[in-house]
């Protein structure tokens, strides 16, 4: 990120959702049941299952709570739905978000999507029309003081790794493709380098440079408040700030 550091921006944001403890345990929860529907409640036969326990644990959530999103998911727990969605939408300064949401309410959660980017300025786009600038790849980010940048690079593209980023000053950012994240994230873990966030993400194949600390404040406002939403798992965003720009 032009002027900052990308793990630094993206870390704020983590840290502001992961401390709303009660969000963090229904977004994992809903995440466990969707991972259980698709694949089944074996994680020794569901990857992203086992990587969301671990996850669930690390996060200190109760072990009832995650047994039950588990039987939620394979049925064990009737009458219950969650479902995963995609908004688009544009915000100032022309960037443009996708927002990654895991409902069990569609309409409660479009609604309050929608709401919430009408206070703030921007609107829903047309399914599609920001797509095209975002890829769906694993990004995992490592401490830099973690591991030396060889050792790493030949481990993560052994294990499919597509690219290894050094340009932050604090953490190395790995991309692959969604069919290798959980083997690298099994692989990482085998070797024992500690990991500071990795997620299947949406990344901008080009982004807008804001310049302006009025522009900057509110997309980053906008996006907070989004994140503030119950059913709001993820927002990304093709934007970077520059030189110029304070964070608060």
């Amino acid at each position: 990120m032009s002027g900052h550091s990308k793990w630094a921006t993206t870390k704020r944001h983590k840290e502001a959702v992961d401390s709303k403890r009660g969000k963090l345990f229904s977004l994992i929860g809903k995440e466990l049941t969707i991972a259980a529907r698709l694949s089944g409640g074996d994680p020794d036969f569901n990857a992203r299952l086992r990587n969301l326990i671990q996850k669930a644990k690390a996060a200190n959530m109760p072990a009832d709570n995650i047994k039950k999103a588990i039987q939620k998911g394979t049925g064990e727990v009737p009458g219950f739905t969650i479902d995963e969605l995609l908004y688009e939408a544009y915000i100032a300064g022309g960037v443009g978000l996708v927002v990654e949401v895991t409902t069990d309410n569609k309409n409660r959660a479009a609604s309050e999507v929608r709401s919430t980017l009408t206070k703030c300025g921007g609107n829903l786009a047309t399914p599609g029309a920001l797509m095209f600038n975002f890829q769906r790849l694993g990004q995992t980010f490592i401490a830099k003081s973690a591991v030396d940048e060889g050792k790493l690079m030949d481990i993560v593209l052994n294990a499919g790794a597509d690219d290894i980023k050094t340009d932050d000053e604090e953490c190395y950012e790995v991309l692959c493709p969604v069919s290798e994240f959980y083997n690298l994230e099994n692989v990482l873990a085998e070797a024992k380098i500690e990991v500071q966030s990795s997620e299947l993400a949406y990344i901008p194949n080009t982004t807008v440079e804001i310049n302006n600390q009025d522009v900057a404040d509110k997309l980053m406002r906008t996006i907070e408040k989004l994140e503030d939403l119950d059913d709001v798992k993820n927002v990304f965003a093709n934007f970077e700030l520059g030189d110029n720009i304070i964070m608060e």
